[in-house]
């Protein structure tokens, strides 16, 4: 059990009797006791009297007081001191913190125990539409997805991964379009992928062409009377009053910043158009096939009617694009237990729409089958005029699924931020439908930005392709690896590049905030110092080059773990954090956030080096501090090699 669990449960105990609390009234009480920010008040502190002053109606150092008096923490702590108004440190006893390193040492899970209530989680991430190639923008929900499945499988919790596929909407309407229209025959046969992506990549064109040019004079019309109101905003004088004044300068601010949204936007419509018009082959084509779009949506609901052509299409692309995707996760060393795409869920849509409506949570609105929900101003649609089905239909018979046939506890959504409110709607939803005693969660992120703080694009203003991101992540990965040791066998070139390189690309973005955008950078990503898994890699390397030199083979020092002496207080300061190893474990389930692990390891890692410098391992005055040093850095790099393998990253023994 990790030191602040214990601590917490010997709390909730005393807060139970001293303020009449429900154990299940504790909890934002017990979220108050918390690692010291300085080691100088102890290694824990809690600050939970104030709170409790209010409560009880008397002074909080009163109070701090009565929960030290009452608390039995003789066995745990070494001291348990009251500051200033009621602040109380507690520093743990070393034998404790000896003891539990030395049991962890001889344990594979390193002291982290299961969870006592497993729940079945399943998560639902990367999610690619697999008729076009894998881009920049599927690397978050990727990487962050199977990295909570990871953590929460470890800690003792059923998860089910699944890859809900878009393997059956618009874009299968786009490639056999262009397969009807546009295919280059050799090449297909050649390379599909390849060609169906051209494809893919020329009806896109195609269609946004048609649209920017009918979209262009409303565009012009809106920037129009953005600038005409905030020029007259800018005339008018000022009023003399402060507050009033300082609104309109705020208004005006945000005006502008509309404008110039409104003109970046107008110059993208604007690039659209002359991409085609600027090749006399595609102004061509675009004036060949100017209803394309709503062709398009022919083709699509042609698939979804069970036209025998477009579905034997459907069955001849879609094994070579799964194929393609495939090959990327294989290299990012991901695998889900299911891949059930939208495909899987079509013939259950009609009977969502259908239980919908027989309940009364829809009704017909203009034509579509609408759920209206409180608190929101526009309506769920779940079935379209003419007839389509939506994402939301797909998403609620998926819901229905996963929980009837898995019996889900929690079902969590890798998604990007942009699809906040359909995710609240559909949760909505599926709570009226009678889905409300399962955790639904949109554990959303942000995007990644290049260094304009713009969306991550190539020179050209086009999504930058994952294999091309993992392909350069690797050449220079393998780079620095020649520059440190330009003799590495081509067999060692090609290891280190690929678990370097992908795991500097996983790191960088895993150890962002989720909900935060972030700039990318391969400089940053892959630096020798700093937050890096390069750098987490390199320590764990170091540790097995310690072990190397003094001929120690780890498994002995695991198998009769002995005991672990404190010299210097450096050496209680890294043992104290690998035992906080489980602590980061529950923060970061506790609001999805990897991140949290990946500050936890660079802080170990961190501990380590300043033990490494101040304390010798090869050199220590007894034989039996030499074992304990020689315990303490094993245990150090086990706990990097699984935190990391946590994360989806690997780890070498030489770097």
């Amino acid at each position: 059990m990790n030191p602040i669990t214990e601590i917490r449960n010997r709390f909730s105990q005393v807060f139970q009797s001293i303020a009449s609390l429900e154990a299940d009234g504790t909890a934002e009480l017990l979220k108050m006791i918390r690692p010291a920010q300085d080691s100088k008040f102890g290694d824990y502190q809690a600050n939970c009297a104030m709170p409790l002053a209010g409560r009880l109606g008397k002074p909080a150092r009163e109070i701090a007081n009565e929960i030290v008096a009452n608390v039995k923490l003789a066995d745990l702590c070494q001291t348990v001191e009251i500051a200033g108004p009621g602040f109380i440190n507690l520093r743990l006893d070393d034998q404790w913190i000896k003891a539990r390193i030395q049991a962890a040492i001889g344990d594979d899970r390193l002291g982290v125990v299961s969870v006592a209530s497993p729940r079945k989680f399943v998560v639902d991430y990367s999610s690619p539409n697999v008729a076009k190639a894998m881009h920049v923008g599927h690397i978050r929900s990727t990487v962050i997805g199977d990295a909570l499945a990871k953590t929460l499988r470890f800690v003792g919790h059923q998860v089910i991964t699944d890859n809900h596929l878009g393997d059956w909407g618009t874009q299968f309407g786009m490639i056999i379009y262009g397969y009807k229209h546009f295919v280059k025959p050799d090449d297909y046969a050649n390379a599909p992928v390849l060609e169906l992506g051209r494809l893919y990549k020329l009806v896109r064109k195609l269609i946004d062409y048609h649209e920017s040019k009918a979209g262009l004079p409303k565009a012009d019309e809106i920037l129009k009377k953005q600038q005409e109101t905030l020029e007259k905003l800018k005339g008018l004088p000022a009023s003399g009053d402060k507050k009033a004044d300082k609104e309109r300068t705020k208004e005006i601010e945000g005006l502008q910043g509309k404008v110039k949204e409104q003109q970046e936007s107008i110059e993208e419509l604007k690039l659209k158009i002359a991409s085609i018009e600027f090749s006399a082959e595609l102004r061509k084509l675009a004036e060949q096939h100017a209803a394309i779009g709503n062709a398009v949506l022919q083709e699509t609901s042609l698939l979804h009617a069970g036209d025998a052509t477009n579905v034997k299409l459907w069955n001849e692309f879609l094994p070579h694009c799964r194929e393609d995707i495939q090959r990327i996760y294989h290299r990012l060393g991901i695998s889900f237990d299911h891949e059930l795409g939208e495909s899987f869920y079509h013939d259950q849509l009609q009977s969502v729409v259908d239980d919908f409506e027989a309940r009364g949570f829809a009704r017909t609105s203009e034509g579509a089958v609408c759920v209206f929900l409180d608190n929101y101003d526009t309506p769920m649609i779940i079935q379209k005029k003419d007839g389509a089905y939506l994402y939301s239909t797909t998403d609620l018979a998926t819901i229905k699924y996963r929980i009837d046939q898995w019996q889900a506890d929690a079902v969590l959504y890798v998604v990007d931020h942009r699809q906040h409110e359909h995710f609240e709607k559909l949760f909505a939803a599926a709570h009226l439908w009678g889905y409300d005693k399962v955790e639904l969660n949109h554990i959303s992120f942000g995007t990644v930005l290049g260094d304009d703080g713009k969306p991550y694009k190539t020179r050209s203003g086009d999504t930058v392709g994952l294999e091309g991101l993992l392909d350069e992540a690797q050449s220079r990965a393998l780079a620095i690896a020649l520059e440190q040791a330009p003799d590495l066998a081509e067999d060692q070139q090609a290891e280190i590049s690929r678990v370097v390189g992908i795991g500097g690309l996983k790191f960088a973005d895993l150890t962002q905030n989720r909900s935060s955008d972030y700039k990318f950078s391969y400089d940053k990503m892959l630096a020798l110092r700093g937050n890096t898994a390069t750098y987490l890699q390199y320590s764990y390397a170091r540790v097995q080059g310690i072990l190397r030199k003094l001929e120690v083979d780890p498994v002995d020092l695991r198998k009769s773990p002995q005991p672990i002496e404190f010299s210097d207080a450096v050496e209680r300061q890294l043992a104290l954090k690998l035992l906080q190893f489980s602590e980061a474990l529950d923060d970061v389930l506790l609001e999805y956030k990897p991140n949290i692990l990946c500050n936890y390891l660079f802080e170990l890692t961190q501990k380590f080096f300043q033990f490494y410098d101040a304390c010798s391992v090869k050199d220590a005055p007894t034989e039996s501090l030499k074992n304990s040093r020689l315990q303490l850095c094993d245990l150090t790099a086990r706990t990097i090699k699984l935190g990391l393998s946590l994360l989806g990253i690997e780890v070498l023994d030489q770097m």
